[in-house]
């Protein structure tokens, strides 16, 4: 599976779990941390953490497993490192604040909206 698909498979799991204002970003022409970087927001703690276990499910049933996780104890912020892939669930505030939009700005923002589920 590629990075672009494991990417499309996290955004699925997010929006699976309803997760929210889920972005893409490719930023393998401008880092050498991954090839993809998907950010993604839930309005609670309770979600933050649904969403990101989703994610390790999804992603451990197409036989991809997590390199790395930090912030799960956290109520704000979870990555999950998947090498070429990393996946950042925050909560509102947490979200505003390190702003990860911004910082990878200089990155190619990725269609997902034909992945998405309609509400």
């Amino acid at each position: 599976m590629t990075s672009y698909e494991q990417a499309l498979l996290a955004v699925k799991a997010i929006d699976g779990k309803k997760g929210l204002d889920i972005q893409v970003i490719e930023i393998g022409d401008i880092s050498v941390l991954a090839d993809y970087m998907v950010i993604a927001t839930g309005n609670s703690s309770t979600h933050v953490k649904a969403l990101a276990d989703e994610v390790e499910y999804q992603l451990d049933k197409a036989g991809i497993s997590v390199s790395h996780i930090e912030g799960y104890r956290s109520n704000t912020w979870i990555l999950l490192d998947y090498v070429d892939v990393i996946v950042n669930v925050f909560n509102d505030e947490a979200r505003e604040f390190y702003d990860l939009d911004r910082m990878w700005q200089d990155g190619k923002s990725v269609d997902i909206s034909g992945v998405l589920q309609e509400n």
